[in-house]
């Protein structure tokens, strides 16, 4: 279960930037799309994945709006650097996956093969 929770918000965290966001959440969508960039960063400090997921990321968001709010999106990214998943509300510490049967690795991978996917359909 817990391992479905962390690929349904990575899911979700990607889907922000893959589909358009209505306006009242542009600020949570900056706030995950800052949260999955440190959680990349997390994944490739720790070896699971290369640097070009990151890269993806980083160029994605520069096609979001600046943020109202840049002390949500600082704590959302502090978080994944973390390895914590913070989107809308629901927040999964990476690292406890091993203990609950998951795999940190699988689910770094899962993130930037996602990310990859998303890009590729925004044509990035």
């Amino acid at each position: 279960m817990r391992k479905s929770l962390v690929l349904t918000s990575a899911a979700l965290a990607v889907s922000f930037l893959a589909a358009p966001v209505m306006a009242q959440g542009m600020d949570d969508a900056v706030a995950a799309a800052r949260n999955q960039l440190g959680l990349l960063e997390y994944c490739q400090a720790e070896g699971h994945i290369d640097g070009t997921a990151v890269e993806t990321q980083t160029k994605m968001m520069a096609m979001l709006p600046a943020a109202t709010d840049t002390t949500k999106g600082d704590e959302a990214y502090a978080k994944g650097k973390a390895g914590m998943l913070s989107v809308g509300g629901v927040e999964q510490d990476l690292t406890q996956l091993e203990s609950q049967g998951g795999n940190v690795a699988d689910v770094c991978k899962q993130m930037a093969d996602a990310l990859a996917t998303a890009a590729g359909q925004m044509g990035g």
